[in-house]
């Protein structure tokens, strides 16, 4: 036995597949050639998060924080069909991809400490068989990296945009005891060959909407943030933009520059850097990313899209604000961390 699947995304994109009732939603998908936004696969992130609107389910073990508000929110790597299934998708068509996620082979061409714990990494895709080697993704959206010499992966958000040379840019905050932070901090070196897995992930800009983009981010939350605000520049986008970018020490700030870089090319966006356990002679906001949020929408009085990107408590403080102020769920959109 086998139950019909279909999903509609937000902009009104139709897929179906068949699922077995010992299925979960994500691998019947994939069975199906259809690879949607998903990152742990294990229930504990919420990147292939979606809304049931007909049928009967069951879900199996998962972390109830990160599920969307509302009825009929799941999980779809740990939710089996009971019935047929409608569902609907929190992102447009072109997020579900036709075919699987691409591997590459790149090396490393740039390895820097940037701030405490923190490193950017640059990676230079080489050349296939065709000689081509862009970097074609949205902001937003991440890439797996493997750890050398096993098939585990990592995913990190990438902090630039497409581009035709190959370059990915990323900014990881190195873990205690993490599989991939130990590699980089001990072993890793410009010329080492990594292979990467994406694009991949659902989070990114509405181009659908004319409202104010406001930005919460943690540390190196901060990541896909960038690339959306590169982005905003490179096509020199003119919606209000407001970044609240924070970290727990000043010890921890980066992107300093880039970020100086990005408020001269968009005039109209405002950066707000915010520092949780600040020095007395501290001139910038005492305090997280959320509390200067908070503040700032019961200054302003916008209901602005947010995008969100940080640590669980993070989102999680964002989503309470959000439901203070009235802001409707359809103008949030989030990334969560994973360790590395």
């Amino acid at each position: 036995m086998t139950y019909h699947i279909e999903l509609t995304t937000r902009d009104n994109g139709h897929f179906s597949f068949d699922c077995a009732p010992d299925q979960d939603l994500l691998t019947a998908a994939a069975n199906a050639s259809l690879t949607l936004p998903s990152q742990c696969r294990k229930g504990s992130c919420g990147a292939c998060s979606a809304t049931v609107t007909h049928g009967r389910y069951e879900a199996k073990e998962h972390n109830a924080d990160v599920l969307p508000a509302g009825e009929g929110a799941v999980l779809m790597c740990s939710t089996t069909p009971r019935s047929d299934l409608r569902i609907a998708l929190p992102y447009d068509e072109a997020r579900v991809l036709l075919h699987s996620v691409p591997r590459r082979s790149t090396s490393i061409v740039a390895l820097e400490t940037i701030a405490r714990n923190t490193l950017r990494l640059e990676l230079q895709i080489e050349p296939d068989a065709d000689g081509g080697c862009a970097a074609e993704f949205e902001p937003g959206q991440f890439m797996e990296i493997e750890i050398p010499g096993s098939d585990d992966r990592r995913p990190f958000s990438l902090a630039n945009t497409s581009n035709w040379d190959g370059r990915l840019e990323f900014l990881i905050r190195l873990q205690p005891g993490g599989r991939f932070s130990s590699y980089l901090r001990e072993r890793a070196k410009p010329g080492d060959t990594l292979t990467v897995q994406g694009p991949a992930g659902a989070f990114g800009i509405r181009d659908d909407s004319l409202r104010e983009r406001w930005f919460v981010a943690g540390g190196t939350g901060v990541a896909p943030i960038l690339s959306m605000l590169r982005r905003m520049a490179e096509f020199q986008e003119a919606q209000p933009a407001r970044l609240f970018f924070g970290v727990t020490g000043e010890d921890e700030l980066f992107v300093q520059d880039e970020l100086d870089s990005l408020t001269a090319q968009l005039p109209q966006l405002k950066v707000e850097l915010c520092v949780w356990k600040a020095q007395p002679d501290w001139t910038g906001f005492h305090g997280t990313p959320t509390d200067a949020l908070r503040a700032a929408l019961a200054s302003a009085g916008v209901q602005p899209d947010l995008y969100v990107c940080g640590p669980s408590a993070l989102v999680s403080e964002t989503q309470k604000i959000i439901a203070e102020f009235g802001i409707p769920a359809t103008q949030f959109e989030t990334e969560r961390f994973t360790s590395a």
